[in-house]
């Protein structure tokens, strides 16, 4: 069985999804650390040929809170956030398909940072058809003071994972020779370019999961997801 696991963020790119699908079961993080300047609750869409960054608000919390424990600010206007998305890509040629979804997950009432963003996940992949198996990571039985590749390893053994997968970025964060130690092949996914027309701008590459849709058909995207990286 072929796992993967990561934190949970916001409308990610597309290689988040295609480490998704590339696995049997992936585990999402709701008991680490909340990171102020990480991709948890922000990201990028396309305005005027440009990136611009768009972000959930959060409540103000100590910077020690796990992701679980953060809520969203009172006051986020869910309404301004679409309106920036509807005015980035209202004449994309796949709006009509894909503005429903972003109107739903942007409207999903609950308050919690780790619950919002786990349906944001849930609802993109069953859009895009990606039938993956998603789990929380503290509904799994494990020490969960355990850290880094101690804990992804417990997390492996605990779910009968014999591949774990890791988004190429943590190549230096965990060992070949310590997985294997442990009866588990860790392999490393790299995305490869994925260039589409983006209204007549310059492509402006790695944005968010949003841009893509706007821009391409589901069969294209799946198409991307499914082939168009390479696992080493």
């Amino acid at each position: 069985m072929r796992l993967a696991i990561m934190q949970p963020y916001f409308f990610p790119y597309i290689g988040y999804f295609q480490l998704i699908a590339a696995v049997d079961q992936f585990i999402v993080y709701d008991n680490i650390k909340y990171t102020k300047k990480g991709w948890i609750n922000r990201n990028r869409l396309l305005q005027n040929g440009k990136d611009e960054m768009f972000s959930l608000p959060l409540k103000s919390a100590s910077d020690y809170l796990n992701v679980c424990e953060r809520e969203l600010a009172v006051d986020f206007n869910r309404t301004k956030l679409l309106n920036q998305i509807k005015s980035a890509y209202q004449r994309a040629p796949y709006f009509a398909q894909t503005y429903p979804l972003i109107e739903q997950i942007v409207k999903y009432e609950d308050a919690n940072l780790f619950r919002y963003l786990h349906h944001s996940i849930v609802q993109t992949c069953a859009h895009l058809g990606i039938k993956t198996e998603i789990k929380i990571s503290s509904d799994i039985p494990i020490d969960h003071g355990l850290k880094n590749q101690d804990k992804v390893l417990a997390l492996c053994a605990t779910v009968g994972a014999r591949t774990y997968v890791n988004a190429i970025g943590g190549m230096e964060l965990y060992a070949k020779d310590t997985f294997l130690g442990n009866g588990i092949e860790l392999k490393f996914i790299r995305s490869k370019p994925f260039e589409y027309a983006q209204f007549d701008n310059e492509f402006v590459p790695w944005l968010s999961i949003i841009d893509v849709m706007m821009f391409n058909s589901i069969a294209a995207i799946q198409t991307c997801i499914s082939t168009n990286y390479e696992l080493i």
